[in-house]
């Protein structure tokens, strides 16, 4: 089965086409740049950029993938979580789509695309291997992080979550704070930073490592790096950048690493899989990869640096599960956005 898999959540707009969990195609355009000079996503820029770029890059995704409509059997579209009027534009055209061309309808939680990234195998079926339920997911995006007891495909659980704000919300905050700047996304920026930095050079709280349960907090630690920053002249902050960053970087995955290693030992699962934009970031694997090794278990991550932040190939692969169960949408028209769509 081929799948025409359509992504618009946010900022990105995403197509792809994908046959079980190979991805046969790709094409994007991301608007990152005009949002830069706002240090954030303007919901109405995000809409008009979605509007003028989705039919392009569907009929790109087509063309490098070497089919045409008539081959495609289903549409996939993200119907949530996402900025409502961004996710509007991609259902709209998926509906289109299917409805003009006698298509099935999947409709996916973004969220769990982005589980799949970390299953995805391209165009040569690679990389193989099979699935070993079941496995904790630890999902950390700039508007979630969320930690996922994984059961089985389509049975998620999930067990413990930020209280405030997400991981990536708060390294794009801090990269803010710590630079003065409108700068956006921050999370790369205090990436880059903190490779020069010493990430003792401040010891920031972590606020939940006391706690019981699995959730998160963020909102106290982006406080924090603020009231310091406040208690530095300009020339301090700059001369101290990488140190701050660092230090800022280092509390916020501790946090992370904290949580899952609790909930390893809570359920006795050492099979691991980590996906979402934060992910990305090549100190948070290598402190998760060393934690599951401890254990003896496996961690799994986004199979390509495409697949790292939004992408519709990630939604084409979860679709193939739902089809697998015939889990399609029942009437298209029905279909309809959820911004806060858990999973």
């Amino acid at each position: 089965m081929k799948i025409l898999a359509i992504d618009t959540a946010c900022d990105e707009t995403s197509v792809a086409v994908t046959t079980g969990r190979q991805v046969l195609s790709t094409a994007q355009f991301s608007q990152v740049v005009l949002h830069k000079q706002w240090g954030g996503v303007v919901p109405i820029i995000a809409k008009r950029a979605q509007e003028e770029h989705i039919q392009p890059t569907i009929e790109m995704a087509l063309k490098r993938a070497r089919v045409s409509l008539d081959d495609i059997e289903t549409i996939a579209v993200t119907f949530g979580p996402g900025l409502a009027i961004a996710l509007g534009v991609g259902i709209d055209n998926a509906k289109e789509l299917a409805t003009a061309h006698h298509k099935k309808l999947i409709a996916i939680n973004h969220m769990e695309g982005h589980i799949y990234s970390c299953f995805a195998q391209n165009s040569k079926g690679n990389p193989d291997f099979e699935f070993k339920f079941p496995y904790l997911v630890l999902l950390v995006s700039g508007g979630h992080t969320e930690l996922v007891l994984m059961k089985d495909h389509g049975q998620y659980e999930v067990i413990g979550k930020t209280l405030d704000d997400a991981v990536g919300e708060a390294l794009d905050k801090a990269a803010r704070i710590i630079v003065d700047e409108m700068v956006y996304p921050g999370g790369p920026i205090i990436e880059r930073l903190a490779l020069q930095g010493n990430d003792t050079f401040i010891h920031f709280t972590r606020p939940m490592a006391r706690s019981n349960n699995l959730h998160m907090s963020y909102s106290g630690l982006k406080t924090a790096l603020f009231n310091t920053v406040r208690g530095m002249s300009d020339q301090e902050r700059v001369r101290h950048m990488h140190d701050l960053a660092a230090s800022f970087q280092q509390a916020a995955f501790d946090e992370l690493v904290m949580k899952l290693e609790k909930a390893m030992k809570k359920y006795k699962i050492y099979w691991v899989v980590m996906g979402g934009g934060v992910s990305a970031n090549i100190h948070l694997r290598k402190m998760v990869r060393k934690l599951v090794q401890r254990y003896h278990g496996k961690a799994f991550f986004p199979t390509s640096p495409k697949l790292y932040g939004d992408n519709a190939a990630m939604i084409g692969v979860a679709a193939h599960f739902h089809a697998q169960r015939g889990d399609f949408v029942d009437t298209i028209d029905s279909l309809e956005r959820n911004a806060r769509a858990g999973l």
